[in-house]
């Protein structure tokens, strides 16, 4: 069954061309041409994705955005032409899971959009147990902690999955990016910051250490689960 995205785009030209382009690639489409018509059909159906302009009437994305991560764990990617470090940090604040900059290729989005969808699709098989209170389950890409479910975004998980298959090693930012994002990345490397505060936040437990000036890492051992 193809995935079903929503794009919200106040740019008439533009929608129709990512529409278009999508449902080339056979994805079924919905479109938005501001941000309260967006919500209410993000409300109305099924999404795998949403391609989320960030400048839209009556609602601009950030709050979309925020309100998708409030009922759901949803791809968000932000398609926008605001490209200073602050807006991409704020977006990634709001927990959206990627972010492309206007103009941008057709074809780099088509596999942008792959990507977060193969994330969300397809995770590692099994199940993870981190200091007997961390509990990943790959399959379902579902956290919990002391057998609580936590809403996480699919690069929140994917970033704390990466760090628990590592423990015990150092992961820099650098190579969460290359790891998570599956791509190069050319924008500012502190993204990385922006998701594991929002992951910190989410679990309150402390299991990820800070290696000032370095990066990140786990340092418990982390335990298969069978059956």
């Amino acid at each position: 069954m193809p995935a079903a995205i929503l794009v919200v785009e106040d740019d008439y030209y533009i929608q129709e061309l990512i529409a278009e382009f999508l449902r080339a690639q056979n994805y079924e489409v919905d479109v938005a041409s501001d941000g309260l018509e967006g919500w209410g059909k993000f409300q109305q159906s099924h999404y795998d994705l949403v391609i989320l302009d960030l400048m839209l009437p009556s609602m601009n994305g950030y709050e979309v955005c925020r309100l998708i991560r409030e009922r759901s764990d949803t791809p968000v990617i932000v398609l926008t032409a605001l490209s200073e470090e602050k807006d991409q940090l704020k977006a990634f604040e709001e927990e959206a899971d990627d972010y492309v900059t206007k103009p941008f290729s057709f074809h780099v989005l088509m596999k942008r959009v792959e990507a977060v969808l193969r994330r969300t699709r397809v995770g590692q098989s099994g199940e993870l147990l981190f200091d007997g209170r961390l509990r990943l389950d790959a399959d379902a890409y579902k956290v919990y902690v002391d057998g609580k479910m936590i809403d996480t975004t699919t690069k929140e998980f994917d970033i704390l999955n990466t760090l628990i298959l590592n423990a015990g090693r150092i992961l820099t930012r650098d190579m969460l990016l290359d790891k998570v994002w599956g791509y190069d990345y050319y924008g500012d490397s502190r993204i990385v910051d922006a998701h594991i505060k929002n992951i910190r936040k989410k679990l309150g437990i402390s299991v990820i250490r800070t290696v000032k000036g370095v990066g990140y890492s786990l340092e418990t051992e982390v335990t298969a689960v069978e059956g």
